[in-house]
């Protein structure tokens, strides 16, 4: 079934490219009166059901001194709660052929189970349970059971990962020390320390209460009988307090920041990364096709150059990172033994300065984009997980109001000619306005990226 859905997608698009396939994406939306937003959208062709329950907090919601808290709870949510033990929650779902998990950023916190269609009402039952009652089964032990196995993880995949502390030091030095996105959404080790159980328990309160929550049905249901069981097992659900919006001071770059940090690693790794415009606004998509052009796959710019034709590098990779609050653009490149990071940067500026000089050509443009409509149908093709319907109805209402903006979501990247690229480069990738993070071998500072005439 997947693979003729997408061949139909591909079909469609190349048969009727000149006329724009619209997507479209039908769905009910109703908001109970506790302030639940939910948004039903029938789709017979499994016998499944996915549901999406999407919480608008993150790390961002957070304040310094006390972070982690967000990513805690993506924990304790599956920790049981008034009316399902500990160690049920996941028991019940695989007993009916089902699955789910849950995940934190910044911006927000979503949690997704896939069930068979005629086993709807469980997963309803157990995200009600913990949003309407977990606090009255959460004790001390289990909030310091899993403060513990977050202070592991953090360990895990930040303190004793190769390059692992990269990312805490981009944000560190992108962000002014205030701003949300200047910590990891796993939080510090002394924060998480530090944090009482009252501390947790009033999070909770102010931030998963059902008026800072969205419910994204979909799959094989019928809209009525769905509406009258999310009023069933919602509905009694008492409202929060209203959430206060996050008070983020300006992020703004206006110099260029060269950071060393010495690690257990073999190769030497180069980090360059500046402040981008924020999700769904103009000059993000822009930068999402940049990143392609430049290292996604073979034939991108920096990785020809860098992997293949020279053999100074290892591995190179571009990201944009869209939030809501602001987005960042890096690119990371791990050279190979007997080469610098210096020797790496000079190239790397050769190809930004091509790109801000001369734009890309249509081909690569083209390229680009073809390569995200693909991505972004395989998507469609998915009701639940991570990135499917269920997930994009829910990310699309809190970002944009619409619930339905498949269709421009993918004509944004469509709209874009070479010109507004080149000119993107030029704005959003300028040299005194970067990070520059080296990351070497231990006692090997000799192979950090040295700014050009520095010492």
């Amino acid at each position: 079934m997947r693979h003729r859905l997408l061949l139909f997608f591909l079909l469609a698009g190349a048969v009727a490219h000149a006329q724009d396939l619209r997507i479209a994406v039908p769905y009910q939306r109703f908001v109970l009166p506790n302030g639940l937003n939910v948004i039903l959208h029938e789709d017979h062709s499994l016998p499944v059901v996915t549901v999406n329950l999407h919480f608008n907090v993150g790390s961002g919601n957070e304040k310094p001194g006390r972070t982690g808290f967000a990513h805690l709870f993506e924990h304790l949510m599956f920790e049981g709660s008034k009316n399902v033990p500990e160690g049920k929650f996941d028991e019940w779902l695989e007993a009916v052929g089902g699955d789910n998990n849950g995940s934190t950023n910044p911006d927000r916190t979503n949690y997704w189970e896939n069930v068979p269609s005629n086993a709807l009402e469980l997963p309803l039952f157990l995200d009600s349970d913990r949003m309407g009652f977990l606090v009255d089964a959460m004790t001390k032990e289990k909030v310091d059971g899993q403060r513990d196995v977050v202070k592991n993880e953090r360990r895990q995949s930040y303190e004793n990962a190769p390059y692992g502390m990269a990312s805490l030091a981009l944000a560190e030095n992108l962000y002014p020390a205030k701003h949300p996105y200047s910590w990891p959404t796993i939080g510090s080790m002394a924060d998480l320390s530090a944090a009482s159980f009252e501390d947790v328990v009033e999070f909770f309160r102010l931030y998963y209460a059902p008026n800072n929550a969205s419910l994204s049905i979909a799959g094989d249901i019928t809209l009525r009988d769905t509406r009258v069981l999310v009023e069933k097992w919602f509905g009694g659900i008492p409202k929060g307090r209203p959430v206060p919006p996050i008070d983020a001071p300006p992020a703004v770059l206006t110099e260029e920041k060269r950071v060393v940090l010495e690690d257990k690693v073999s190769l030497p790794r180069l980090y360059i990364a500046w402040l981008t415009p924020a999700v769904f606004s103009p000059g993000d998509a822009e930068m999402d096709l940049l990143s392609n052009i430049l290292a996604g796959g073979k034939n991108a710019r920096l990785y020809k150059k860098l992997v293949y034709d020279l053999q100074v590098a290892q591995d190179v990779s571009a990201t944009q990172g869209s939030a809501s609050l602001g987005s960042d653009f890096t690119i990371t490149v791990t050279a190979r033994e007997g080469h610098t990071l210096s020797e790496i940067e000079s190239l790397l500026q050769e190809e930004l300065e091509k790109l801000k000089q001369e734009p890309p050509t249509q081909r690569e443009l083209q390229r680009a984009i073809n390569q995200y409509e693909v991505s972004f149908l395989s998507r469609l093709e998915r009701i639940g997980g991570f990135g499917g319907k269920a997930d994009l109805l829910n990310h699309y209402y809190w970002r944009t109001g619409n619930p339905d903006y498949f269709h421009e979501d993918l004509a944004r990247y469509k709209a874009i000619g070479v010109e507004d690229l080149s000119a993107a480069a030029r704005t959003w990738l300028r040299d005194d306005a970067r990070v520059v993070l080296s990351i070497v071998p231990k006692g090997k500072t000799e192979l950090a990226a040295i700014k050009q005439g520095g010492k």
